[in-house]
């Protein structure tokens, strides 16, 4: 597969999108979990320093409270420490800006200092796939902290405040596990039960990218998700099916059974019982192979061997690199450009160029597009909500409660119409240190938007990325290294059950990393063209692979007493 010659050449600039951009979505089907959890991880910390009488302090225990919104797709062994390295993340970020505004007073360092910041923070929070809401929430506290006054002797105590907030955060967010322990797991494996029954239901490329994306997603849950119980073995033996409906479907379902599939996803989802299904052929060795495979992922080995994948994702040759470098100069420029206009809040202009850079320069227009869309909406609604806000300390409050709520629950439909909440909230931040002329913060947001969004997309045009290219040839080749390794133990006899099933999860990995790579360079701008058909070709290799893969399995030898009962783990 390597062989296949590669067309030379530039790709030219694509006609960017418009309405496609601003079209709303289905909400998500966890929208209300981020948007309680911030409500009840800021609720407490603020109505505590309402009474007494510190809401000056908001925007520190703010810092911490925000990180509730971490971690809502991950299972709860696995958010536990994920939600934990958001809040220390956070504080020393904090901690940098904190520290640069006590040391200077000078917009120039400050605005250097706040690119910097936002530029280590994309990067990290891409290598580390934290997210979302990913880098935004990161860079929106730290710019902000550079232009609050500040002294040295400050710092330790308002840093205090900020790991006092994250740790209640924390608790928000691990605290449905007391109710719900397999909440995570049972929604990635709905997913994967739809995903595989809109492919057996009607087959072709895109239902099966997404099926293969879904499968994959919930086998990472599941293994990340610690000790199997018996409510994960019945999730475990679901994904299997939904592995052989997607592996193999057939024409109008053809042995495969859409509805069965969609009726699982239903009972998987409710909070009720899961449904414990048949054994489908090689479900033993399935199962043996993802305990054989947490095991190793769980061992010194396994996690060295993860830190060695997030550092190559961070190493030179990283495709995140020319995205880093768009940020830091993005932001930069915006933060200078409104500062030269006499703006007194340049680091409005830092969050808004930060906010727009995604994986490609199309999805930066599309998020261009919204955030300027969202913002100029959004301080109509914080005109109309200022003077609700200055009836009392506790209007106040329960305006930011609300806009908090209401931006994380329109968020998903789309990016802008969450922006809409999300600017009347950060306005009204700033009521906390006292109130400001209204006039003058509506300008400033307007302007810094305006300026943000046109510098940091010139940015975006202007530093190109030619190493999404280079992150297909690499798809290419690991795509293919796996479908040899899948061949191989499929074809030999004495192969190892779980060797078997390790090569076919490999060869899924493969094929949905195939397919990221491809849509995020077919987005970018100055680069040299696809290999479009070798693109297509590696793929449907890939699947053929996986479907006789499937097909080989034998007989499932596993018929545990459980598996005539109806379903397993009422909770």
């Amino acid at each position: 597969m390597t062989d296949t010659p590669i067309r030379s050449g530039r790709r030219p600039a694509r006609a960017l999108p418009l309405a496609p951009a601003l079209r709303l979505a289905r909400p998500s089907d966890t929208w209300f979990k981020p948007a309680l959890s911030v409500v009840a991880a800021s609720a407490a910390p603020q109505l505590t320093l309402l009474a007494l009488g510190r809401l000056d302090l908001v925007m520190y225990t703010m810092a911490g409270s925000l990180c509730a919104l971490y971690g809502h797709g991950l299972p709860y062994a696995r958010r536990a420490g994920a939600v934990a390295g958001v809040v220390l993340g956070m504080t020393a970020s904090l901690a940098v800006s904190l520290v640069a505004a006590s040391l200077t007073a000078s917009t120039a360092v400050l605005i250097a200092v706040g690119a910097l910041l936002a530029a280590a923070q994309k990067v990290l929070c891409d290598a580390t796939r934290i997210g979302p809401p990913g880098h935004v929430i990161f860079t929106f506290v730290s710019s902000a902290a550079l232009f609050a006054p500040q002294r040295p002797e400050q710092i330790p105590g308002h840093l205090a405040l900020t790991l006092c907030a994250g740790g209640f955060a924390w608790l928000v967010a691990v605290a449905p596990a007391l109710v719900r322990r397999e909440g995570p797991e049972r929604r990635a494996v709905t997913r994967a039960l739809e995903a595989a029954a809109a492919c057996a239901a009607d087959p072709g490329p895109r239902t099966r990218n997404a099926a293969a994306a879904a499968v994959h997603a919930a086998w990472q849950c599941l293994l990340a998700s610690g000790r199997p119980t018996p409510v994960r073995r019945a999730l475990e033996r679901l994904v299997v099916h939904a592995e052989a409906a997607f592996a193999t479907p057939r024409p109008g379902g053809g042995t495969v059974d859409p509805d069965r599939l969609r009726a699982w996803a239903v009972q998987a989802r409710a909070r009720g019982p899961v449904p414990t299904p048949p054994p489908a052929p090689g479900t033993a060795d399935e199962l043996y192979g993802i305990d054989a495979e947490r095991a190793v992922l769980r061992a010194p080995e396994g996690r060295r061997a993860a830190r060695r994948a997030l550092l190559h994702r961070l190493g030179p040759g990283s495709p995140l690199l020319p995205v880093a470098v768009r940020t830091l100069i993005g932001c930069a420029l915006a933060g200078y450009l409104c500062a030269a206009l006499g703006v007194g809040r340049p680091y409005w202009a830092i969050v808004t160029a930060a906010s727009l850079y995604q994986a490609n320069i199309t999805l930066s227009w599309n998020r261009t597009l919204q955030r300027t869309l969202g913002n100029l909406l959004g301080v109509l609604v914080f005109a109309a909500a200022l003077p609700v806000s200055r009836i009392s300390p506790l209007a106040l409050v329960c305006c930011c409660l609300f806009f908090g709520f209401a931006a994380e629950a329109l968020i998903t439909r789309n990016y802008w119409l969450g922006s809409v909440a999300v600017t009347p909230m950060a306005l009204l931040i700033l009521e906390f240190g006292g109130a400001h002329p209204a006039g003058e913060l509506i300008g400033d947001r307007v302007l810094d938007t305006v300026l943000g969004a046109v510098v940091g997309f010139l940015a975006a045009t202007l530093v190109t990325n030619r190493r999404a290219a280079g992150r297909v040839e690499r798809a290419l080749d690991a795509l293919g290294r796996a479908v040899a390794d899948a061949e191989r133990a499929g074809a030999d006899p004495g192969a190892a059950p779980a060797a078997r099933d390790r090569a076919r999860r490999a060869l899924t990995a493969s094929l949905v990393e195939l397919r990221e790579a491809g849509d995020t360079a077919a987005g970018e701008w100055w680069q040299r063209a696809l290999p479009e058909q070798r693109l297509l070709a590696a793929e449907q290799a890939g699947h053929r692979t996986l479907a006789a893969t499937a097909e080989r399995r034998g007989p499932g030898r596993e018929t545990p007493p459980a598996a005539h009962a109806p379903s397993i783990g009422a909770e």
